[in-house]
């Protein structure tokens, strides 16, 4: 059995007594459950610098698949779900959602229209419409576990967060790493029966892959630091509280660049580009042009992406093993790049902040795919 990150609040869920029982990574029960996720905590990243980090290295239980595309807001929806996005419809960083005189791109991070810096999209693109599905916080809210957020202020009401997690919960605002430690072991030290659960979030060694690159020594460094955190914790963790943690991605480092602003034809009877620089979902402007746009798209990029119609990919099961619904299915590109190797497809001119980065994620590779499985038990 392949493991994915949605496998991993059900399991958290099923050592609490709630839900259908299904505990794929089979959790042993405990009073208290942490899941912490560190952005960009790949598996082969980690096993490749596990000299740097050995706590981590020595305690890693297996290995998941992020799923498809390895992303940020996609894995996230994912592991509070537990389902892939065909079922939660965030299907990507940016994707295209219908509008009464066409479509619009949401960057699904940001939770902003059109580009990563555009107008706040919360009060249009209602996150808890967009994603509809009860998350697993909600169910364990349901049966009476306490509810907990160890993370950046920034996310407690973020569009993201709302679509994603929805529960409410007691906030633990951690910027840095002793402000996350100091929030977990809040959550786990304490003398009642309750039972509690906890979501944490680190993104520091996400953002130094972006910049400088994973395996970098300004990412090595975040990399040492959360291994020395890591320590710490689980010398302080009293018995009563499991902590998981885990990556909603790996990287790569960009190899060849492709600008798609500059190549003409890749905009011919093409109405959006959505997406990152890993995987690209193209709208066509007209009925009918998907077939004329891949093989264009496909022809250009050559060895460098595959190609393919959205008819394709829902059929060989990118998204999920259950094909999504129509309302989803619009979602995805009628025509979606993934790039190959360690290609990238940038949009200097649209994206320029993008564009510029030098670790990319979301593509099929192990290095973007693979995450770890940690525990503190």
């Amino acid at each position: 059995m392949v493991l994915t990150l949605a496998d991993v609040m059900p399991s958290v869920a099923a050592s609490f007594g709630v839900g259908t029982g299904a505990n794929p990574l089979a959790l042993e029960p405990n009073r208290d459950v942490v899941v912490l996720l560190v952005d960009g905590l790949g598996a082969e990243l980690l096993a490749r610098h596990a000299d740097v980090a050995p706590t981590l290295a020595a305690r890693v239980q297996g290995t998941m698949r992020a799923g498809f595309p390895a992303t940020t807001a996609t894995s996230l929806t994912s592991l509070a779900v537990g389902a892939p996005c065909a079922t939660h419809g965030v299907i990507g960083y940016s994707f295209a959602l219908p509008e009464p005189d066409g479509r619009r791109t949401l960057n699904a991070l940001r939770w902003r229209f059109d580009t990563a810096d555009g107008i706040d999209a919360r009060d249009i693109a209602e996150p808890e419409t967009v994603q509809p599905v009860a998350s697993r916080l909600e169910h364990l809210v349901a049966a009476s576990v306490d509810v907990h957020y160890v993370v950046p202020g920034y996310q407690a009401r973020s569009g993201l967060t709302r679509a994603a997690f929805r529960a409410t919960g007691t906030v633990h605002p951690a910027a840095t790493l002793d402000e996350l430690r100091d929030g977990i072991l809040a959550v786990a030290r304490h003398d009642g029966h309750d039972r509690r659960f906890a979501y944490a979030y680190y993104p520091d060694l996400d953002m130094h892959g972006h910049i400088h690159g994973p395996g970098s020594p300004e990412w090595l460094a975040v990399l040492r630091d959360v291994d020395a955190f890591a320590a710490d914790l689980f010398t302080d963790l009293p018995p009563t509280c499991t902590v998981l943690i885990t990556g909603d991605h790996g990287m790569i480092r960009a190899g060849n660049t492709v600008d798609l602003d500059a190549a003409p034809d890749l905009h011919r009877d093409v109405a959006l580009i959505a997406g990152e620089a890993r995987v690209r979902h193209v709208y066509v402007d007209r009925a009918g042009a998907s077939a004329d746009v891949a093989t264009t798209w496909a022809s250009h990029l050559g060895a460098d992406a595959r190609v393919v119609t959205r008819e394709q990919a829902v059929d060989e099961h990118w998204f999920g093993p259950s094909a999504p619904d129509p309302d989803i299915a619009a979602r995805i590109g009628d025509v979606i790049a993934v790039a190959e190797g360690t290609a990238v497809l940038v949009r200097p001119a649209a994206e320029p902040m993008e564009s510029a980065m030098t670790g990319h994620h979301g593509a099929w590779t192990d290095d973007e795919q693979a995450v770890p499985l940690i525990t503190s038990r």
